[in-house]
């Protein structure tokens, strides 16, 4: 069954996605439907700036129209998720400053950008392989809004995908908001474990390592528990 939700519901969602971690996010969807991790390799320009948005999705692979495509039709709260090009970088300096204007809230590409120096300068989050000098031409025909396969995982029109310095994970409005309370909860039990460590108790007096050892070393089965 398909569960619609209303506009301030996704509002209200995506406002609790911008305070939790990539990690939490995946940590609270492994009992559910886990989400969608990008490649590893796919790395922030700015790690230190957090992404959350809807994405809207361009094959650039040919030619840079597919980009000018994409900003034409985005509005605030869009992320561009892009298949770039192996000739040549997809975005730099003038389509992060556009999509910056428009409120877009980031630039995934599996491929290269360009113009590093001006990137870290634009409070944008902007993730890619790599950087390039040089660019593709503008002679393909534009391709947007389709399912986009980037390496083993599908990056659906409307997705949503939540990033920072770990990485990127991906899901839909509803797998998000059947895991949101675990992942705050996570994010809670974390931060009040750190701070006992730092103040002194020892992480192992908080795991349950010995008796898990021995039940895996007997062939039981167990579970690694924090308190």
């Amino acid at each position: 069954m398909t569960v619609l939700f209303d506009a301030d519901s996704v509002a209200k969602l995506i406002g609790r996605l911008n305070v939790v971690s990539s990690t939490s996010l995946a940590d609270a969807s492994k009992s559910t439907t886990p989400l969608r991790e990008l490649p590893s390799q796919i790395t922030a320009v700015r790690p230190e700036l957090k992404l959350v948005g809807r994405a809207i999705t361009v094959d650039a692979s040919a030619g840079l129209l597919s980009m000018v495509a994409a900003l034409k039709i985005a509005i605030a709260g869009d992320v561009l998720v892009v298949r770039g090009s192996k000739s040549g970088a997809v975005s730099g300096e003038l389509f992060a400053t556009e999509a910056h204007r428009i409120g877009v809230t980031g630039i995934v590409i599996d491929g290269y950008c360009r113009d590093r120096s001006v990137l870290l300068s634009i409070d944008l989050p902007i993730y890619a392989r790599g950087s390039k000098p040089s660019a593709p031409g503008t002679s393909a025909l534009p391709i947007i809004q389709i399912p986009l396969e980037i390496e083993n995982v599908t990056v659906q029109p409307g997705d949503y995908l939540v990033g920072d310095a770990d990485g990127i994970v991906v899901g839909s409005i509803a797998e998000y908001a059947a895991i949101i309370d675990r992942a705050e909860e996570i994010e809670k039990f974390e931060a009040e474990l750190r701070a006992k460590i730092i103040n002194g108790s020892s992480l192992l007096d908080h795991m349950n390592y010995d008796e898990h050892l021995s039940a895996l070393q007997a062939g039981k089965e167990s579970k690694l528990n924090f308190s």
